[in-house]
C-alpha cells in the first residue's frame, strides 16, 4: 500500500511541474518567438503528455492482485515506460527538423531576452529537484517508469542549458545560436528516449539480472545450515521484478516436514531481497548428485556457510 501511494504521488507531482514549465516556457516563446524556447516548451509539453501516461499506467501497475492477474500488474510499467520514449523521439525528431530548417533557411527567431533566461535557469533548477525526487523514489520502489521519468529530468538540465546558450547568444547579435541551441536540445531528448528503451528492454525480454543478483540469490539459499548445494538455478525479469527457480540439495534422509521446512525458509529468504517477487524452490536429496561441477553456481559459493565450500 505504501508502494502504490509514493509511486502515483511522484507520477502527480511530476505531471502538474511539467504542465507549469510548458505553460511558463510557452508563453515566454509566444511573445518572443525564440526558437530556444519554442524548442524546451514543446519539450515540456511532451514531458506533460507521458506524465499523463505514467500516471495512467502508475495507477493500473499499482492494482492489487485479482483473478485474472493472480501475481499484480507490475508487468505493465516496463510498457508505460516504453510510451514515454515514443513521445520522447517524437518530440525530439520535431525539434530537430524545426531547427535544421531554420538554419537551412536562416530564418531565425526572436530574442527572449533577460526574461527567458531567468525562466530557463528557473527550469533547470525545478528539474534537478524533480530528478533527485523521482530517481530516489523510482530505486526505493523498484519502479522502472519513475527512474525513466528521472532520467528525462535529468536531460531536460542539460537541454535547458543548451537552450539558455541560445538564448544569450540572440540577446548578444548572435542569432544562429538560437536554432543551434534547439538542435543541441533535441539530441539531447532523443538521447533520452533511447535510454529509457535500452533500460527496459530486459525488462520485455525476460533478461537475466546483475551479476551481484545472482550471486545474492544462491548465497542466500545457501546460507541456510542445511542446505548442502543448489543447482538449476534460473533467475530472470518478468515486468521490473525477478521469478527464481532452483533446486536445493539436503541430507536425503530427512522427513517430508524437515525438508518442507527448509524449502520454505528458503523461500522466504530469497523473498525478501527487493527486487524478487516468485520463488519456487525444489528440494533434491544430496545422495542423487545432482550438482553440477560446470554451474554457475560454483563461483558463488566461495563464502556460503551453508554450502559445499
Amino acid at each position: 500500500m505504501e508502494r502504490k501511494r509514493a509511486i502515483r504521488r511522484v507520477g502527480v507531482v511530476v505531471l502538474v511541474a511539467n504542465l507549469l514549465l510548458a505553460l511558463g516556457k510557452g508563453g515566454v516563446w509566444w511573445t518572443t518567438g525564440s526558437l530556444a524556447l519554442g524548442s524546451e516548451a514543446v519539450n515540456s509539453l511532451a514531458d506533460t503528455v507521458y506524465s499523463a501516461i505514467i500516471v495512467a499506467g502508475l495507477y493500473l501497475t499499482t492494482k492489487p492482485p485479482d483473478f485474472e492477474h493472480p501475481h499484480g500488474h507490475e508487468r505493465i510499467e516496463p510498457f508505460v515506460s516504453l510510451f514515454v520514449a515514443v513521445g520522447i523521439f517524437a518530440a525530439g525528431g520535431a525539434i530537430l527538423w524545426q531547427s535544421t530548417s531554420s538554419i537551412l533557411t536562416q530564418s531565425y527567431g526572436g530574442s527572449a531576452g533577460l526574461f527567458g533566461a531567468g525562466v530557463l535557469v528557473a527550469a533547470a533548477v525545478f528539474k534537478y529537484i524533480l530528478y533527485r525526487y523521482c530517481s530516489t523514489v523510482g530505486r526505493e520502489q523498484n519502479s522502472p517508469a519513475l527512474v525513466a521519468a528521472g532520467l528525462d529530468n535529468r536531460n531536460d538540465i542539460l537541454t535547458a542549458g543548451a537552450a539558455l546558450v541560445g538564448v544569450a547568444g540572440a540577446q548578444f547579435g548572435y542569432p544562429v545560436l538560437d536554432p543551434l541551441a534547439a538542435m543541441v536540445v533535441s539530441i539531447g531528448i532523443i538521447y533520452t528516449g533511447y535510454e529509457i528503451v535500452r533500460d527496459n528492454v530486459n525488462y520485455l525480454v525476460g533478461a537475466a539480472p546483475p551479476e551481484h543478483l545472482r550471486a545474492l540469490i544462491v548465497q542466500t539459499a545457501l546460507s541456510h545450515p542445511d542446505v548442502q548445494g543448489a543447482h538449476d538455478v534460473v533467475a530472470h525479469y518478468v515486468g521490473p521484478e525477478v521469478d527464481v527457480s532452483l533446486h536445493i540439495e539436503v541430507e536425503g534422509d530427512m522427513t517430508v516436514t524437515e525438508a518442507h521446512d527448509i524449502e520454505t525458509w528458503v523461500v522466504g529468504a530469497i523473498g525478501e531481497v527487493d527486487e524478487v517477487d516468485d520463488v519456487f524452490v525444489h528440494v533434491d536429496p544430496k545422495e542423487l548428485g545432482e550438482w553440477k561441477d560446470e554451474d554457475d553456481t560454483e563461483r558463488y559459493t566461495v563464502f556460503s556457510p551453508g554450502g559445499r565450500k
